[in-house]
C-alpha cells in the first residue's frame, strides 16, 4: 500500500504486478501501458497519452516533482512502514527541529553568505570558514528561516561557537 498527495489531493495505491502498472487507485483498478524513451516517460492510461519526466527525487524526504505533459506536478509519497511509524506517534524521528549552526571547528569566518530572514534550504551554504588554511562552507542541515547572524565577516570563531539562529 502506498500513499500519493498530489496538491490537496490524496491517492491510496496498491499495486498487483512487479512494475507497478497494474492495481488500484482509491479501490479502482487501473491497468497502464509505459514505453521509456531516454529520460521521458510515456503512458497510456485509460486511452490518453502522458508524457512523464522526472524532474527531482528527494528519498530522504519522500517526495519527487514530475513534469506530466509540460506541468509541474510536487508529490509527496508515504508507504505502508511510513503510515505504520505515523500510527505509532514515530513518524517525525528523523526530523529534529534545528534551531541554530555552531561552528564545526576554530577558524576564521571569511565569507557570509546568508542574511536575516533569508529562507534556506537543507545543503544551502551558510558561511566560508577558514580552518588549517583551508576554506570551508559550513551548509544548513535543515529547510528554514534566518533569524540571526551571530558572527561578523573577518572575525575568528571557536569549535562550537553558535554562527546562525533559525526561526
Amino acid at each position: 500500500m502506498y500513499k500519493a498527495k498530489v496538491n490537496d489531493q490524496e491517492f491510496e495505491f496498491n499495486f498487483s504486478d512487479d512494475k507497478g502498472l497494474k492495481g488500484t487507485v482509491n479501490g479502482d483498478s487501473f491497468d497502464m501501458d509505459l514505453a521509456k524513451q531516454g529520460s521521458v516517460h510515456h503512458l497510456i492510461h485509460e486511452h490518453k497519452s502522458f508524457t512523464i519526466e522526472l524532474v527531482e527525487l528527494n528519498k530522504e524526504d519522500k517526495f519527487c516533482i514530475l513534469k506530466v505533459n509540460n506541468q509541474e506536478l510536487t508529490i509527496s509519497i508515504e508507504d505502508k512502514y511510513d503510515a505504520l511509524l505515523k500510527q505509532l506517534g514515530m513518524e517525525n524521528m528523523n526530523s529534529q527541529k534545528v534551531n541554530e549552526v555552531k561552528a564545526p571547528m576554530p577558524g576564521l569566518v571569511l565569507n557570509i553568505l546568508v542574511e536575516p530572514g533569508q529562507q534556506i534550504s537543507k545543503g544551502d551554504g551558510l558561511f566560508v570558514l577558514e580552518a588549517m588554511k583551508m576554506e570551508n562552507i559550513i551548509k544548513s542541515p535543515t529547510y528554514a528561516i534566518v533569524k540571526s547572524i551571530e558572527v561578523e565577516k573577518g572575525i575568528a570563531v571557536e569549535k562550537n561557537q553558535v554562527l546562525v539562529k533559525f526561526e
